[in-house]
C-alpha cells in the first residue's frame, strides 16, 4: 500500500487550502466598530497596558496559549537534513497534534539556519511571540547545545521534544515495567542500541529515576561507546565506561532492558533469549522495528514488549506526553521545562495506566478490559484523561520546583477547565475509525461504478476499516481502478447481471418473490429486480454474503432506502425506521433526528425515533441529552407540533424516567444552558446543552442539518439509519469521499453492534 498511502498523503497536504494549518479570529470582526477595536485606534490601549507591566501581554495577546514549533530541518524524521522548506509539512503536522491534543496554538517557524550560534540568536530574537518554544527536528549532537543555550536565554518553557518526548514516555513504561517484574531500576542492565538525541536523553532521565550509569551500555553506529573511542562528541562521552570493546549480542548477555533507536532488524532471537529472565524491550526504529513483535513474542513468553506503532500493544507515541507537557507549563506560566516536570509527566502516564481504562477506550480497541500488565504498561493515546492527568502533575511540578510564574490556587477547577478545552478536539472519528480497525467487516458498496465510492474503497482497504465488495459492472470498474491507478487489488467485484451470479441471482429472486408475493410481486419481476445491485446489494446482506452495505451515491434518497425497506427487516421491536444526522461542532458532537424518513410522525412515532436515537448516541459512549425542540416553549404556544413533541416528552418521563429529555423546548434553550437555567430552572436537561434534538417532522429537521451544513460549516456525518436488524447506510447524493468513508466506518461499527 505504499505507493496508495504516497497518493493520499500528498492530496491529503494539497487538496482544498494547502497545509494543516489556518488562523482564525476570535473576537468579532464584522463592524466597523470591532475593526476599531482590534486595530487603530484600539489597539493602543492594550499596547500601552503591557508597556506599563509587560505581564500584561498573557492578558490581552494570545502569548500564554501560543507555542512556536521551530526547526531548521537538519534532521526530519527519518528523512535526515532535508531542509526548512522539506520540513514545513512536519512543523505542520506537530501543531495540528498540539491544538488537537492540548488546544494550543501553534506557529510553526522554519529557519534557514546550519549554524547553531546563529540559530539560537534567531530564535532568541522572535521568542517575545510565544509563550513556550518546541525545538524540532535538529540533528544531534548540536541540538543539545542549542537547547541548553536557549533555555538559559530564554524565561519560557522550551524543549526539544524530540529528545525529551521519548524520553519521557518510555520511563512511563519502564516504571510499569520494572513493578510487573519485580526488579529495581538502580540495578538492572541496561543496553541503548542507538546513540541520538532521543537515545540519549532517554538514558538521562532513566539515571534520574535512579538506573545506575555504570550498568548502561551505549552503541552507535560503529560499536559500542568506550574510552578507546576517539571519535565520540561530548554527548557520547558521558556514557564512555572503560571496557572493552563489545558485540551487541554480547553485551545483551543477563541484559534487563534493550532500548533501540536505532535500525530494523538488528536485534536477533539469540541476542534475546540471552537476556534475563522477564526481559523489557523497548524496540523503537520506525516503521521496522530492531526486532519485530512477532518474532519476540514467539522466541519468549517473558517478555514486556513496546514499540513505536500503532498495530501492536504498547505504542511508545510522543503525543502522549508534548501536548500535555506544554499544556501545564504554560498554564502556570513556567519559566522553563525541568527535570522535575519531566518526570511528573512520567509518574502520572506511568499511574494513568494502572487505572481503570474507560469504556470508551476498550471500545476504540476492541477488547473487553484493557487492563495494566505486560500488554499494557502505557496509556492508548485516545484516553480523554491524558490532558487532565498528565497536564496538572506538570503544572503541580512546576510549582514545587519553583519555576511557575503563575501558580494554580485551585486545582479541581484548573482539572474542569481542561476538559472543556479538550472539547474543541472531537475524538468522535478517531474513536469510530479504531473501533473498526479492531474488527472490519464486509461492506458492499451498491455505487462501485463511481470513482467517488472506488476512492473511498481504496482508503477504507488501507486503513483497515472494512472488506470492500464492489459492486457493479466489472469491465467499468476495472477501468475507473486502471485509468486512476487506484490500489484495489485483489477486491472482490460483483456484477449482478452477470451469468456468474446467476445462481445467487435465483436465490435471491426466490426470498425476494416469498417477502413481497402478497403485496403485488411476481415472481418475474423478482427477478428482474435482481439485476439491479440496489437490491441485489440487500439481499447479500439479508443473507449473510455480507455484514453491511453502503449505497445512495447516484440516485436520489427515496429510490436508494426503497429496496432496503422492501428486504430488510426492522430490529425487534421496532415499528419505524429513522435516520439522524451526526453535527461534529468544536463543543463536541450533536445528534439531530429524524431529518431523512419520517415525514410527519405522531407523538408514538416521536417516542420511537427519541429511544431509537438514543441506543445509537449511547454506542459511542455519549450521555444522551435529549430535546424534543419546537416553536414553543413548555406551553408558551399552542398548536399541533408542540402538542405532540410535549405528549412524547409526558411519556418518555413517566416510561424512562433516568432518561434526560426535556421539551417541547426552543433549540436555542436547549443549547444554551445559560438561557435555560434562567428561564426554566426546572427543566431536565438543566446542567449542560442538549445534544440531541428531535425534531417534530422531516420539514424541520432537513431544514436544520443542512443550515448547520452550509452556514455553520460543520463536518455533518449521515444519515444514519437507526431501527433495522442489519447494517445498512444509505449516502446523501453526490458525497464527497471523505462522507462516503465516515458512513462506510458508521456501517462497519454498526454491523458490529448486531453481530
Amino acid at each position: 500500500m505504499d505507493k496508495l498511502f504516497y497518493k493520499d498523503a500528498l492530496n491529503y497536504h494539497s487538496q482544498g487550502r494547502p497545509g494543516k494549518l489556518e488562523v482564525v479570529p476570535t473576537k468579532p470582526y464584522s463592524t466597523q466598530r470591532d475593526l476599531s477595536l482590534a486595530y487603530s485606534p484600539g489597539v493602543a490601549d492594550p499596547c500601552l497596558a503591557i508597556n506599563r507591566n509587560p505581564d500584561d501581554v498573557y492578558k490581552y495577546t494570545m502569548k500564554g496559549n501560543l507555542v512556536g514549533v521551530i526547526s531548521n530541518g537538519t534532521a526530519v524524521l527519518g528523512l535526515g537534513d532535508i531542509g526548512p522548506e522539506a520540513g514545513k509539512p512536519v512543523m505542520e503536522g506537530k501543531g495540528l497534534l498540539f491544538k488537537v491534543f492540548a488546544d494550543i496554538d501553534v506557529f510553526d517557524i522554519e529557519i534557514n539556519e546550519k549554524d547553531p550560534l546563529k540559530f539560537i540568536e534567531a530564535v532568541k530574537a522572535i521568542a517575545p511571540t510565544f509563550g513556550g518554544i518546541n525545538l524540532e527536528d535538529i540533528k544531534a549532537p548540536e541540538c543539545f547545545f542549542i537547547e541548553e543555550e536557549l533555555k538559559k536565554l530564554l524565561p519560557i518553557p522550551l524543549m526539544h521534544d524530540d529528545q525529551h518526548g521519548t524520553a519521557i514516555i518510555t520511563s512511563a513504561g519502564l516504571l510499569n515495567a520494572l513493578e510487573i517484574n519485580g526488579k529495581k531500576i538502580d540495578s538492572i542492565k541496561i543496553v541503548v542500541n542507538g546513540a541520538g538525541a532521543a537515545a540519549i536523553s532517554c538514558t538521562k532521565l532513566y539515571i534520574k529515576l535512579g538506573a545506575n550509569p555504570n550498568n548502561i551500555f551505549m552503541f552507535d553506529s560503529k560499536g559500542i561507546i568506550n574510552k578507546n573511542r576517539i571519535d565520540l562528541n561530548e554527548s557520547k562521552k558521558q556514557f564512555a565506561h572503560d571496557i572493552p570493546d563489545l558485540s551487541l549480542g554480547e553485551a545483551l548477555k543477563g541484559a534487563d532492558l534493550f532500548l533501540g533507536l536505532s535500525v530494523g532488524g538488528v536485534l536477533k532471537k539469540d541476542m534475546l533469549l540471552a537476556m534475563a529472565d522477564s526481559p523489557i524491550v523497548f524496540a523503537l526504529a520506525n516503521p521496522n522495528p530492531e526486532i519485530s513483535y512477532v518474532d519476540a513474542m514467539s522466541t519468549r513468553d517473558d517478555i514486556i514488549m513496546a514499540t513505536g506503532r500503532s498495530d501492536f500493544p504498547n505504542q511508545i507515541n510522543n503525543v502522549l506526553g508534548f501536548p500535555y507537557i506544554f499544556r501545564g507549563a504554560l498554564d502556570v506560566r513556567a519559566s522553563e521545562i525541568n527535570d522535575e516536570m519531566k518526570l511528573a509527566a512520567s509518574r502520572a502516564l506511568a499511574q494513568l495506566a494502572k487505572e481503570p481504562v474507560p469504556e470508551e477506550v476498550n471500545i476504540a480497541f476492541n477488547v473487553n478490559n484493557l487492563r495494566f500488565g505486560r500488554d499494557y504498561i502505557i496509556p492508548k493515546p485516545t484516553d480523554p484523561r491524558l490532558i487532565e492527568l498528565v497536564a496538572p502533575a506538570v503544572a503541580r511540578a512546576a510549582m514545587e520546583s519553583g519555576v511557575a510564574r503563575n501558580p494554580i490556587k485551585n486545582f479541581d477547577s484548573y482539572v474542569d477547565e481542561l476538559r472543556k478545552r479538550l472539547k474543541t478536539s472531537n475524538p468522535l472519528i478517531r474513536q469510530i475509525k479504531t473501533r473498526a480497525k479492531h474488527n472490519p467487516k464486509r461492506v458492499a458498496l451498491a455505487d462501485a461504478e463511481n470513482y467517488k465510492m472506488l476512492k473511498a474503497a481504496e482508503i477504507i482497504l488501507n486503513e483497515g476499516l472494512a472488506e470492500p465488495i464492489l459492486m457493479g459492472n466489472a469491465a467499468k470498474i476495472k477501468a475507473i481502478i486502471q485509468e486512476n491507478e487506484l490500489e484495489l487489488q485483489g477486491v472482490e467485484i460483483i456484477d449482478p447481471r452477470s451469468n456468474a451470479q446467476n445462481g445467487r441471482r435465483k436465490q435471491f429472486a426466490e426470498l425476494l418473490f416469498q417477502r413481497r408475493q402478497r403485496k403485488g410481486m411476481t415472481f418475474t419481476a423478482a427477478k428482474s429486480l435482481l439485476m439491479h445491485r440496489n437490491y441485489f446489494a440487500p439481499m447479500m446482506l439479508a443473507t449473510g454474503f455480507a455484514d453491511a452495505m453502503v449505497s445512495g451515491l447516484t440516485r436520489n434518497y427515496p429510490d436508494s432506502i426503497r429496496p432496503v425497506l422492501q428486504l430488510i427487516d426492522k430490529a425487534k421491536e421496532n415499528n419505524i425506521v429513522s435516520g439522524m444526522y451526526i453535527i461534529n461542532t468544536k463543543n463536541g458532537p450533536v445528534f439531530f433526528a429524524d431529518c431523512t424518513l419520517n415525514i410527519n410522525p405522531n407523538w408514538e412515532q416521536l417516542v420511537e425515533i427519541t429511544l431509537q436515537t438514543c441506543q445509537s448516541v449511547r454506542s459511542f459512549k455519549i450521555v444522551p441529552r435529549v430535546a424534543l425542540v419546537s416553536y414553543s416553549s413548555f406551553g408558551s404556544a399552542s398548536g399541533i407540533v408542540p402538542e405532540k413533541q410535549r405528549k412524547a416528552v409526558e411519556y418518555l418521563h413517566q416510561n424512562y424516567p433516568d432518561l434526560i429529555v426535556d421539551g417541547e423546548i426552543q433549540a436555542n434553550a436547549a443549547l444554551n444552558p445559560d438561557l435555560l437555567s434562567e428561564s426554566f430552572s426546572f427543566s431536565k436537561l438543566n446542567g449542560g446543552p442538549a445534544n440531541v434534538l428531535i425534531f417534530p417532522n422531516l420539514e424541520s429537521g432537513n431544514i436544520a442539518y443542512k443550515l448547520m451544513q452550509e452556514l455553520g460549516k460543520f463536518d455533518v456525518i449521515g444519515p444514519v439509519l437507526n431501527g433495522l436488524s442489519e447494517s445498512v447506510q444509505i449516502l446523501q447524493m453526490g458525497s464527497s469521499v471523505n462522507e462516503i468513508v465516515n458512513m462506510i466506518t458508521l456501517a462497519v461499527i454498526d454491523s458490529q453492534t448486531k453481530t
